[in-house]
């Protein structure tokens, strides 16, 4: 039997589900393949303690970083909670060892998965536009270097 793939500890943070402890994260950069072309925003998961069968969440949306403007969403513990939930519910073991579960949210399941419809994102220069938002609602920009 292969030994599982552990998720980096750096970058993750913690999160209780049912009374279990996991780790969760997503990662800083784009691959070389996910800056190039649209790819989903991904979310990795795994048990805190022993972990076993990593859990790997593909959402509709892409990332804050995409080159191409396309909207994102701002991943939250609830919605990693619900992603947890859903994919248990769908066989994931998470103490059992193997290769990595997947778990694909569709822009329906994201709106049952946060109890409430999704607010997306548009990347815009300086920070993020909510959808359907105008220039006004861009948060302010702090100041790089001084003067």
């Amino acid at each position: 039997m292969e030994a599982p793939m552990a998720m980096p500890k750096k970058g993750s943070r913690p999160i209780s589900v049912e009374g279990t402890a996991f780790r969760w994260r997503i990662r800083h950069k784009a691959g070389r393949r996910q800056g190039d072309i649209w790819s989903p925003l991904t979310v990795t998961v795994e048990r805190a303690e022993e972990p076993g069968r990593v859990l790997v969440v593909s959402l509709p949306c892409a990332r804050a970083d995409n080159p191409l403007g396309e909207r994102t969403i701002a991943v939250r513990p609830a919605l990693v909670a619900g992603c947890i939930r859903r994919a248990i519910e769908q066989g994931w073991n998470p103490g059992q060892p193997g290769a990595a579960f997947a778990l694909t949210v569709t822009e329906d399941d994201l709106a049952v998965l946060l109890g409430e419809p999704p607010q997306y994102l548009i990347p815009f220069l300086w920070g993020m536009i909510p959808e359907g938002g105008s220039i006004k609602d861009l948060p302010r920009c702090t100041e790089i270097r001084s003067r």
